[in-house]
């Protein structure tokens, strides 16, 4: 008898789960329909719960059949109580949605819950309901990314590159195999200048990525947008005004394992000149050596401090929610570097081979004081009119030694078995420091029940100084394998300042009347903008005062050492001294149609352009100052079909241009350490065609498919080039000009998918493109003798990268508190140096960066982890050339190939903690 109670006791034990149910199902907000992870889901009679995961989803298992109440809760909703019922089968999966808490009613005004602007389900809402092609990263995403910079930050979209800076940042974007100079940067919607001495691009290092709600990528351009975009344009939507009290905080630390090997170069910044003797003393004035304090150079070796990172938010609304105030700052003090090799190459064609002259070993060391300051209110009179104030100031401050030794290969008896060589040892002290501030007034105004104004008025001034920018070269040996340095070289001293000022208005009209019982939106505006240019450059050259002079015996410190001026007045006759304006008038026309099932947005552009430069000190120059004035008529039309709520099939075409950079017009000569450059007056804007077809899928909020293929025709397109001067044919000079035609076309695909508590983000872009330019090359005529000839060269845009491709894997676990995710970036060949002779451009081989991050929350706090450059993956750069040279060179193999230069900048790591409210 036992033995059968026993038996059924055990059948019934085993049955149990067999007769239960699992309860499945999806939590999202009422209003947005976005996911809401992090929901607590409970079955009351059971005490039985389960958190929803990153595509809102949770799962109940081994439920008994019957009938239960399951209650969802989750801060800042309303939490809601169901009544289900479980069969043996559980129940059928259904969303269960949450209205926000906390709905406040105004006097004019009803407020029904606040979307959330940096969340990941608004930014695939964005792109979904978006008149254009475009991607958007959330503030979500950018506050659990590896990536403490906007320039990180936009890496991660489809069909963008960045080029990195001297310590492996990312610093300019690339769009869809579109050089920097081809895009536009936006900041909540307007262009802000660029600190640049010679060009307009903004470099995206400078903003701190924290103080972002999200980041807008546009591809496609409507008549309402500046038409000076071919890739596209960048726009950072900053932190708002939360609807309620709102504190975000962080603090963190780290430590760059470059420093682990080797010491950090430093100079005393605090005791240089911030003006050169010549803006003190006037340009009559003749320079002493007591004129420059020796402060840049006074180096100091030693392991760096650790690197320190912070942020505080606060915002909240007043006035019965009338008014809202946003404070934001970013403070990011670290110390970054590289361990780096080049080699100098004979600057002549050499016909199938490439002669390497001399080996550079350098190391950087650069000091990073980035900071940034956000703030912005906006106040409600009523329901009908609406103003903004918005105020931003990035900094930048870099510090930055460079120390070098050079190995002559060529002469000086280089014996690399016994370790004798000719040496030259160079190091430069530089601090470069950039400003963007911008000061945007706006309005938003219901004038009529149709008709709506749209207005602002922008004042924006970005800067860059260099002051006392320091090289001290000295000679050297090395005897077996021992390094000495020996007598000193010329030195030079130079300051550089720029600014670029602008005052722009905007205004739009909004007129919404139905066609045919069709809605149409009407748009009609326009903008004016004035930016002023300045730039200023002086140079000082140097000798020693004692040319016999021998390190180590005559002196022991580069303080030491004593010298004599060879231009006392400085040396102000460059192309860096100029001034330049432009004006630009710009009008639009802009429908759009508003179809049950179509989208049609489109219309028209005019802009006026009238930009010009003048030579502050035109010595030998037969055009010292010059004008170009044209007008642009740029035409657009944008498709989107909505075959269901959650799919997209767009069209788009629309027409833009690029204009010149400031200096690029001015024709005087400016001296660099590795080649010489010049700008061309005579240099016309480029002018593109561009095609967009894309199709979108949003299966959920948070997720999407995408696939689209991009074509661009360029006329006109400018590129740098080592050319000759028409004048001085035996000068090369690395110029700009315009190279007929060029086109671009590609494919891009997004994926974004998400299962309980992980995801997986990934995108990949193939871009080709092609323009055809004039290349010089050397034969041998008819009577045997040298000539230079002028092929044609077909190759890809200068920084187009063929393949480029993301890939993220996420994972969250909102019941333990837990955010990770690993991110990989891979960049393919592009060339980063166009070179005058044919088949000697400069490409840089394709490289994986890989990086991490984590986060552990603990109710209103939490502590993070991020690492970056996880593979310590360098970035080399190559000519496809066979070497000429006979002999072993260190770092160099016979693959057929030159290694030009490579930089190691090792893995940076950051470890901190975080308190939100």
């Amino acid at each position: 008898m036992l033995r059968k109670i026993y038996f059924l006791f055990c059948f019934i034990v085993c049955t149990l789960p067999v007769l239960a149910g699992n309860i499945k199902g999806r939590v999202t907000d009422h209003t947005t329909r976005e996911p809401l992870i992090g929901a607590t889901v409970m079955l009351e009679e059971k005490g039985l719960y389960d958190i929803t995961g990153l595509d809102g989803s949770f799962n109940i298992k081994n439920i008994a059949p019957g009938t239960y109440h399951l209650s969802i809760s989750l801060a800042g909703y309303k939490t809601r109580v169901q009544e289900i019922t479980v069969t043996e089968t559980g129940m059928p999966v259904t969303d269960i949605t949450l209205e926000p808490g906390n709905k406040k009613e105004l006097h004019e005004v009803i407020v029904a819950g606040k979307t959330n602007k940096a969340a990941e389900g608004t930014a695939r809402l964005i792109e979904r309901d978006a008149s254009q092609v475009m991607n958007v990263v959330s503030g979500q995403a950018i506050k659990l990314s590896p990536d403490l910079t906007v320039a990180n930050v936009i890496q991660r979209v489809s069909g963008i590159s960045v080029e990195r800076n001297s310590n492996g940042d990312g610093q300019y974007a690339i769009m869809r195999g579109m050089d920097k100079r081809y895009n536009y940067t936006l900041v909540n919607g307007v262009k802000i200048p660029s600190p640049d001495d010679k060009y307009r691009y903004v470099p995206l290092d400078i903003f701190p990525a924290e103080l972002l709600d999200r980041l807008e990528v546009y591809k496609a351009l409507t008549p309402s947008m500046e038409g000076d975009a071919v890739g596209g344009a960048v726009n950072m939507v900053m932190k708002d005004a939360p609807d309620h009290l709102a504190v975000d905080a962080n603090l963190a630390t780290g430590y760059n394992e470059l420093f682990f090997n080797r010491d950090f170069m430093s100079f005393n910044k605090g005791g240089i000149n911030a003006k050169s003797p010549y803006e003190i003393n006037g340009n009559q004035y003749n320079a002493t050596a007591a004129d420059f304090p020796n402060a840049t150079a006074d180096y100091k070796q030693q392991r760096p401090m650790p690197n320190l990172v912070g942020g505080l938010s606060v915002g909240n609304r007043y006035l019965n929610n009338r008014l809202g105030i946003i404070l934001a700052g970013s403070l990011q003090h670290t110390y970054r570097g590289s361990n780096s090799l080049f080699f100098n190459t004979e600057k002549v064609d050499t016909f199938s081979g490439v002669t390497i002259t001399s080996m550079q070993q350098r190391q950087y060391s650069e000091e990073q004081l980035r900071y940034g300051l956000h703030g912005k209110l906006d106040f409600r009179f009523n329901s009908r009119h609406h103003l903004e104030w918005y105020n931003a100031f990035m900094h930048l401050a870099n510090t930055q030694v460079r120390d070098a030794v050079g190995t002559q290969l060529t002469i000086g008896g280089y014996d690399p078995e016994n370790g004798n060589a000719t040496l030259s040892f160079n190091t430069r002290s530089r601090i470069t420091r950039q400003q963007i501030y911008n000061s945007t007034l706006q309005g938003d105004h219901q004038l009529l029940d149709k008709l709506q104004l749209q207005w602002a008025a922008v004042y924006s001034k970005a800067s860059n100084r260099q002051p006392d920018n320091t090289t001290i070269p000295l000679s050297g040996i090395e005897q077996h394998f021992e390094q000495t340095r020996t007598t000193v070289g010329n030195a030079s001293r130079s300051w550089e300042y720029n600014t670029d000022r602008d005052l722009a208005g905007y205004l739009h009209l909004v007129y919404n009347q139905p066609v045919a019982g069709v809605p149409v939106e009407w748009r009609l505006g326009g903008l004016y903008r004035d930016k002023q240019r300045t730039n200023f450059y002086n140079n000082y050259q140097f000798h020693p005062a004692n040319l016999q002079a021998e390190y180590g015996k005559d002196f022991n410190d580069y303080t030491e050492i004593q010298w004599v001026i060879d231009n006392p007045r400085g040396s102000v006759g460059s192309a860096l001294n100029y001034s330049a304006t432009e004006k630009i008038k710009a009008g639009y026309l802009q429908f759009k149609i508003a179809a049950p099932r179509l989208e049609v947005t489109g219309g028209a552009r005019v802009e006026a352009t009238d930009q010009g430069y003048e030579m502050k000190v035109p010595i030998g120059e037969d055009r010292p100052s010059a004008n170009q004035t044209y007008t642009d008529v740029l035409p657009s039309l944008h498709f989107r079909y909505m075959a269901n709520d959650k799919t997209n099939i767009r069209a788009s075409y629309f027409r833009s241009v690029n204009r010149p950079g400031f200096a690029e017009l001015v024709p005087a000569p400016i001296v660099r350490e590795e080649y010489s450059e010049k700008g061309n007056p005579d240099l016309k804007h480029a002018i593109a065609d561009n095609i967009d077809v894309r199709y979108e899928l949003f299966p959920q909020a948070t997720e999407q498919l995408m696939a689209g293929v991009f074509f661009k025709h360029i006329k006109d397109p400018i590129e740098f080039t080592l050319q000759r001067d028409p004048r001085r044919p035996q000068d090369s000079y690395y110029m700009p000009g315009n190279f007929g035609n060029a086109t671009n076309y590609g494919l891009e695909l997004d994926f974004i998918k998400y299962v309980k508590q992980f995801g997986i983000k990934a995108n990949y872009t193939y871009t080709h493109s092609s323009i055809t330019t004039t290349k010089a090359q050397r034969v041998r005529d008819a009577n045997g003798d040298f000539a230079i000839i002028t092929p044609e060269q077909t190759r890809p845009l200068y920084g187009q990268s063929a393949h480029i491709g993301n890939l993220t894997l996420l994972y969250r676990n909102a019941r333990y508190g837990w955010d990770a995710q690993l991110a990989g970036t891979y960049t393919g060949d592009r060339i980063v140096t166009v070179a005058e002779f044919i088949d000697d451009d400069q490409w840089q081989k394709g490289f994986i960066q890989m990086d991490l991050s984590m986060e552990k929350t603990f109710g209103h706090f939490s502590v993070f982890a991020k690492a970056n450059n996880l593979l310590n993956t360098p970035m080399e750069v190559y000519i496809h050339k066979p070497r000429n040279n006979t002999d072993a060179i260190p770092y160099q193999t016979d693959s057929g190939k030159v290694l030009v230069r490579r930089d190691y900048y090792q893995r940076a790591y950051l470890l901190g903690a975080r308190y939100k409210f």
